[in-house]
């Protein structure tokens, strides 16, 4: 996989809408039970909004009762990148694009066997993909 977009902020812009540009850029989350793909079920796969990459597949998909989409593994391990995330008086780590350096959402480590992790992800920042 590539490393980082190098985009231009404009660049960035135009290819996303505006809370997708929050979420990706700004490492902004849309609220719980809002997104589209929160309690979405049908076959296929998760691609990320601002490249295109394969993030995850629905098999690995579940409902958490978070109010995200979340899912137990990413589609390849290296479709995203982990790092530490010390906002909001909490520590997290942050899940992003591994293609694109897009801001995806969080893991938690709270998850279903086999993997015992939560990709808790924001709605807006996926596109789903049937198959």
């Amino acid at each position: 996989m590539a490393g980082p977009d190098e985009s231009s902020d404009d660049e960035w812009r135009r290819r996303l809408t505006p809370e997708q540009y929050r979420i990706a850029r700004e490492g902004g989350t849309e609220p719980a039970f809002t997104g589209e793909y929160y309690a979405h079920k049908e076959p296929g796969r998760y691609l990320c909004a601002a490249c295109g990459a394969d993030l995850f597949h629905s098999e690995e998909k579940y409902d958490s009762g978070s109010g995200w989409p979340s899912f137990t593994a990413p589609a390849v391990p290296e479709a995203v990148t982990e790092r530490r995330d010390l906002s909001h008086g909490m520590i997290r780590t942050e899940v992003r694009c591994g293609c694109c350096g897009a801001h995806l959402g969080h893991v938690f480590p709270d998850g279903p066997r086999p993997t015992g992790l939560r990709y808790c992800i924001n709605s807006a920042i996926l596109k789903f993909e049937v198959g």
